[in-house]
């Protein structure tokens, strides 16, 4: 399913500008996600968030030093600044790109449709390359695909170098991984990070196209100047920086089990529902469609053992419905770790398995897209 057949939906003209503009600008940013990734070259949000997030942890362990209500205390005062100010950012930079989008009058010179200024055009382009920043569906395929390929390679080197590139994109010691336990680890991450790295962010930019499209409703005006809700691009930063927050400093071990606590509930309570959503509709992009509330009752008595509430039912609801089973043994440092088994008695994930996952997460992301232009565009016959 391509990304490109819910656009004509949202971009539907009325008389006074583009009611499915905010849609659109979604539909634009993931279809740039996919095409691009996160170019190395291309400064990115979450470098910038993880500087503030090691400059704020010192100034916290400095006053707070091994006390754990002022670490707390430290802790919560950093969520609150990373996120509200993450959000304040892609606000204030959604109101420049409104804004310059009002201060224009279109030009209905011609009857195909309307034609933008170039600072138009700038704006809004610079708007979809930031909402693309907070999306990693391409970067995490293309990190996932990497460990596949290296593990295809010559039999001498490919467990050294697949090792290698897996630790890139997971947190447990991969230093003595063999070739099923380096599957299973692509496996789940590629599941797992199929929510946080995707589908949240998207969710979260979703909802915020929703809140400018109802105060364009409210206001009876086209997007622009009028609109001061915030909108994807403040949500789905404010997401970013909680996610940023949470794998930096949501460790239980010495001082983080007190300050990285406010970030990592944020974190799972920003996910929560997105997960739950992913499981649901997950069959609909497998083409089986009658498994969907199986498929999530499924998923989350599986990951309810997980110590996390998101983890293990994303990772479940992949396992369930390609019939691999995941969890087991994993090591951290020194540690030992007993993950619960996902789809217990299954097979073990092959490489087919994993392609199998970037795929099908392909498919959801499109499928979203389609769903919400659908009810965008019922929307707008009604009102």
């Amino acid at each position: 399913m391509s990304l490109a057949v819910a656009v004509p939906l949202a971009a539907l003209p009325s008389g006074g500008g583009i009611p499915g503009l905010p849609l659109l600008l979604v539909i634009a940013a993931c279809g740039l996600d996919q095409l691009l990734g996160d170019p190395r070259w291309c400064p990115h949000p979450v470098v910038l968030m993880g500087w503030w997030i090691r400059q704020l942890r010192f100034l916290a362990e400095r006053w707070a030093a091994d006390s754990p209500w002022r670490l707390r205390l430290a802790g919560v005062l950093i969520t609150a600044i990373l996120v509200g100010g993450s959000g304040l950012a892609g606000w204030a930079l959604e109101r420049w790109a409104l804004g310059t989008w009002a201060l224009q009058t279109w030009s209905q010179a011609t009857p195909a449709g309307f034609r933008p200024g170039v600072m138009q055009l700038v704006a809004l382009a610079l708007l979809v390359i930031a909402l693309a920043s907070a999306l990693a569906g391409r970067s995490l395929e293309q990190a996932v695909a990497a460990v596949l390929q290296a593990l295809a390679g010559d039999r001498q080197q490919r467990l050294e170098l697949a090792r290698q590139r897996l630790a890139w994109i997971v947190g447990r010691d991969t230093s003595d991984l063999d070739g099923p336990e380096i599957l299973r680890a692509a496996a789940e991450t590629a599941s797992e990070n199929a929510v946080d790295g995707l589908f949240a962010p998207l969710f979260w930019m979703l909802v915020g196209a929703a809140l400018w499209t109802l105060g364009q409703q409210s206001v009876g005006q086209p997007i622009g100047g009028a609109i001061s809700w915030p909108g994807p691009l403040a949500l789905a930063w404010a997401f970013k920086a909680a996610s940023t927050l949470d794998s930096m400093l949501g460790y239980r071990h010495g001082r983080l089990r007190w300050l990285g606590t406010a970030g990592a509930k944020l974190d799972d309570l920003l996910t929560w529902l997105p997960c739950r959503l992913v499981a649901l509709s997950l069959p609909l992009a497998a083409g089986r469609p009658g498994r969907c509330l199986g498929l999530l009752q499924q998923a989350l008595k599986d990951g309810k053992p997980d110590p996390s509430p998101n983890a293990g039912v994303s990772q479940a609801a992949y396992a369930q419905l390609l019939g691999i089973q995941l969890g087991g043994w994993n090591r951290y440092g020194e540690q030992l770790r007993a993950k619960p088994l996902l789809a217990r008695g299954c097979p073990a994930p092959t490489a087919s398995s994993v392609v199998a996952i970037l795929e099908l997460t392909r498919r959801l992301e499109a499928l979203w897209l389609l769903l919400a232009a659908a009810s965008a565009l019922c929307l707008w016959l009604v009102f």
